[in-house]
Order: structure tokens, then C-alpha cells, then sequence
């Protein structure tokens, strides 16, 4: 009896040092991010203190230039965890600019939530998070391109409010939003609220967002042609009382080897009115933006050689003399390193 005795309290040592085991495996702090700097020279126009740069976010600085630090510490439950995204440099300060209190003090904070996994189907996230539109993203790592689209430079960035994410079955997801104002992320300057919903299928996703009487309609997805080709889209509409854009872009992908990928980037953006991004002053201008990029990967760092073409419909742009242009041709090379 002593022994069985024995034997059974050992037993039950095993299974509870086990089960407490498995429950700390089921909590994991992480903490990652990615570094990022680049040099970049125009073809066509000047690269002093008059150097000129697409109308869109990012890698716009001449010369050798700084992108950001990104440290980014997560914690995963198994049913609750947090996400602290942090943003040091130029690129970080760029993705925050509309931080109505204190982007001018030196907010470095890109997100910010905790979330729920309320069940295995139903998942609630709360605080600020990056923008669910677009194909492209504010962290250098998750884009092919070094540069950034028209398309993404003139959507959301951040939203800060309270989300729902469904997953409907094996194929479809929903998700539902309540948010501040776009891109306002400390507090709500305008007691008024966003609103935004998500449906997605097999990694196509149509994404809707409201916000105080202007909307965006926006389509993102992908499909792997063979296991080498890979083919992006991203198409969106916007409209703030007649005043917005519209524009699609194609991310056609082919991976020569395990480390060496090339692709392209063909962008059609259009304003309606003078919605001011493409910056010709004129009514109903349109840009088209080819980019073609190479991606060299060696372990965790990557060399992104790129050229870019922009062509406007209207003169947008200056040339070496500093006169007034439709075009402008220039050149990026990037260093990223994710860890």
C-alpha cells in the first residue's frame, strides 16, 4: 500500500508539473522588430537643397537617409495578449503625423492594443492599431517595395478604437471597427466616430471605412500563379464630398532563388477635384508610378535595389534647371534588417 501510495503522489507530481508546463508555454513574450536605412538620387531632377520626391510616403530624403528603428514587444496568451509598437527616425515620425497631441514631443508609439480571444471564432482588439486597407504597410519588412504607393501614402495609416474579428468558417472572416477619427490616435479631437468593416475570403479581403460623411472602398488580394509568380492587388476608392481619389495597383513577384526575388509595381492614381496629392494644382490629375525593385536576402538582412519611374498627367514635378515637369526618374537602394 506504502508503495502504491507512493507511486501515486509521484504520478500526480508528474501531471500537475506538466500541466503547469504547458500552461506556461502557452504565455510567450516576444520581442522583435527591424532596422532600416537607404540612399536615394533622382535622374531627372535636383538632389541639393532642392531635391524633389514622389508624392508619396516614405524614402523621400536624398542622399544617404535614415529610415526607422522598429521594436516591437508582444506578449501571447492563450487568450489574452498585447502588441507595444515602437518607432524611432524619420519613417516612424512619418507614420504617426497625425497624432493630434503629442507627434511635435516625440510619440514614438505606432501601435498600441491588447486583445481577447473571446473564442476560438471571435476575437476583440482594443487601442491603436494599424490601418486593415491597403496592400501595403508601414513597416519596410512587410513590403516588396522599398517606396511606398500612392494608394497607401494617401489611405489611413492607424485607427484607435475597439475591433471584431469573426472567422465565419475555414474560407471567410469578417471584421467590424468603432473608431476615432482616421489617424487620430491619443485622444478624439472631434467626439465623432469611424466606422469600418473587413470581409475577407481565402486572402482576398474588400474593406469599408466611414468617417464623418467620407468613405473609402478598398480591395486587397492575391494569387500565387505557380510557386515562383506571385501577383498583388490593391484598387481603392475614396470620396469626402467630391474631393478624394481612386487608383489600383498590381504587384506582379518572381522569386528567381531562395534569396533573390524581382518585382514590379505598376500604380494608377487618379484626383478627383483638387484633392492635393499628386501636387500638379490641377483639377482631375492623374499619376502613373512604375517601380521596379529587387530583393537580396543574406539571413535576416535584406538589399533592395530600385528604380522608379513617375508620369503625371500635369507638371508636378521639376527638372535640373528647376522647371516645371510631367515625369520624374529615380533611384533607391535600401538595407533592411529584421530580427
Amino acid at each position: 500500500m506504502k508503495n502504491v501510495l507512493t507511486f501515486a503522489f509521484l504520478f500526480l507530481t508528474v501531471v500537475a508539473f506538466a500541466q503547469e508546463e504547458t500552461e506556461e508555454q502557452t504565455k510567450k513574450f516576444t520581442l522583435n522588430g527591424s532596422i532600416d536605412a537607404y540612399y536615394r538620387v533622382n535622374f531627372s531632377a535636383p538632389n541639393d537643397e532642392n531635391a524633389i520626391a514622389p508624392g508619396s510616403s516614405f524614402a523621400n530624403l536624398p542622399g544617404f537617409a535614415l529610415g526607422m528603428a522598429n521594436v516591437i514587444a508582444s506578449y501571447e496568451g492563450k487568450k489574452v495578449g498585447f502588441v507595444a509598437d515602437l518607432v524611432f527616425g524619420p519613417r516612424g515620425t512619418d507614420a504617426i503625423f497625425a497624432s493630434p497631441m503629442y507627434s511635435a514631443t516625440g510619440n514614438i508609439i505606432n501601435q498600441l492594443y491588447a486583445y481577447w480571444n473571446v473564442s476560438e471564432s471571435v476575437k476583440l482588439t482594443f487601442g491603436n492599431f494599424n490601418t486593415f486597407l491597403g496592400y501595403e504597410v508601414i513597416s519596410p519588412t512587410a513590403n516588396f517595395n522599398y517606396s511606398t504607393s500612392y494608394l497607401f501614402s494617401y489611405g489611413p495609416f492607424s485607427h484607435t478604437g475597439l475591433k471584431a474579428d469573426f472567422a465565419l468558417s475555414d474560407d471567410f472572416s469578417l471584421m467590424l471597427g468603432v473608431m476615432n477619427p482616421t489617424d487620430a490616435t491619443e485622444f478624439n479631437p472631434t467626439g465623432k466616430y469611424a466606422f469600418g468593416a473587413q470581409l475577407g475570403y481565402k486572402g482576398q479581403y474588400l474593406n469599408f471605412l466611414t468617417d464623418d460623411g467620407a468613405y473609402e472602398i478598398d480591395f486587397t488580394g492575391g494569387f500565387d500563379i505557380s510557386d515562383s509568380f506571385y501577383l498583388g492587388i490593391n484598387a481603392a476608392y475614396f470620396d469626402n464630398d467630391g474631393v478624394g481619389f481612386a487608383g489600383v495597383a498590381l504587384y506582379p513577384q518572381y522569386a528567381t532563388s531562395e534569396s533573390f526575388t524581382i518585382g514590379l509595381r505598376g500604380e494608377y492614381f487618379k484626383e478627383d477635384s483638387d484633392f492635393g496629392a499628386i501636387g500638379t494644382g490641377v483639377e482631375d490629375s492623374s499619376v502613373f508610378a512604375t517601380t521596379i525593385t529587387g530583393s537580396y536576402s543574406i539571413e535576416n538582412f535584406t538589399i533592395k535595389p530600385e528604380i522608379r519611374l513617375d508620369s503625371a498627367s500635369d507638371d508636378a514635378f521639376i527638372d535640373s534647371d528647376l522647371m516645371p515637369k510631367k515625369s520624374l526618374s529615380s533611384f533607391v537602394l535600401a538595407a533592411i534588417y529584421a530580427f
